[in-house]
C-alpha cells in the first residue's frame, strides 16, 4: 500500500461533515420499481378524497402518504417569504457568511419568524425534535432571547466554527459533527441537564443519541 493511499481524503470528509452524502431509506429503489413509490415533480397539486391532483394530470393519484421533498435550496425558500428585499438580504445573508439563525432557529434581526428543520446533520431527526422543543418552551415563556447583540454574536461565533470546518460548504447549516454540542445548548436553555447519561463514563464515552433525550423535563427560567 503506497503512502498516500492512507491519507483520509479532504472532499470525503468535506462531504461528510456538510451533509451532502446521500442515504436512501431501505429498499427504496426496489420499491420505485415496483411502483409502491411514485415520483413526482410539480409546482402546484391539491389533495382530494382518492388522493392527489397534480398539475398537468388528468388523473388523480391515489395515494396513502405524501411526503414533500422540498429540495436544498432552504435559504431561498426563507428569502422567497418576503417581499422587501432588505428582509431578504437580513434573512439569509451573504454567499460569504452563513444564514443567520440563532440556536439554528430564530434570526436575530426577525425574531418572529422561527425556522424549524434547517439544520442538517446525517441522523438529524431529535435534533430537529429537540429544537421544535425549544422553540415550544421559549413562546410557553420558559426562557428570554438574549439581546440582538448577544445573538449575533452567537451566530458569528457560529460561522467562524462552520468556516473552519467545512470551508466550501458551510452555508449548508450542518451540525452532524457538533450534534451533541448543539443539543446542549438547547438543553442549557431550557433548563435541562445536558449530561444525559447515567454516570461520568457513560457520558464520556458512550455515544448519544435519540434515546437520551426521552422524557425531558423542561424548567422555566
Amino acid at each position: 500500500m503506497k503512502k498516500h493511499d492512507m491519507v483520509p481524503d479532504h472532499s470525503f470528509f468535506e462531504a461528510l461533515v456538510a451533509c451532502v452524502i446521500e442515504i436512501a431509506p431501505k429498499d427504496y429503489y426496489k420499491r420505485l420499481d415496483e411502483g409502491n413509490i411514485v415520483l413526482k415533480k410539480s409546482k402546484k397539486f391539491s389533495f382530494c378524497k382518492q388522493g392527489l391532483l397534480v398539475e398537468g394530470e388528468s388523473s388523480v393519484l391515489k395515494s396513502d402518504m405524501v411526503i414533500f421533498a422540498t429540495g436544498f435550496k432552504g435559504n431561498e425558500k426563507i428569502k422567497d417569504i418576503f417581499m422587501s428585499e432588505y428582509y431578504q438580504s437580513v434573512a439569509i445573508g451573504s454567499t460569504s457568511t452563513i444564514v443567520p439563525l440563532y440556536r439554528q432557529c430564530i434570526n436575530p434581526k426577525i425574531p418572529q419568524l422561527a425556522v424549524m428543520g434547517f439544520a442538517d446533520s446525517l441522523a438529524n431527526a431529535y435534533s430537529i425534535e429537540l429544537g421544535a422543543m425549544w422553540l415550544a418552551h421559549f413562546m410557553d415563556g420558559g426562557f428570554r432571547l438574549p439581546s440582538v447583540k448577544e445573538m449575533l454574536a452567537s451566530v458569528l461565533e457560529w460561522e467562524k466554527f462552520m468556516k473552519q470546518y467545512s470551508p466550501v460548504y458551510f452555508r449548508r447549516a450542518c451540525i452532524s459533527a457538533i450534534n451533541i454540542w448543539c443539543s446542549d445548548q438547547l438543553c442549557r436553555d431550557m433548563g435541562c441537564n445536558p449530561r444525559r447519561k447515567k454516570g461520568f463514563f457513560q457520558d464520556l464515552f458512550e455515544v448519544y443519541g435519540p434515546s437520551d433525550y426521552v422524557n425531558l423535563h423542561t424548567n422555566k427560567k
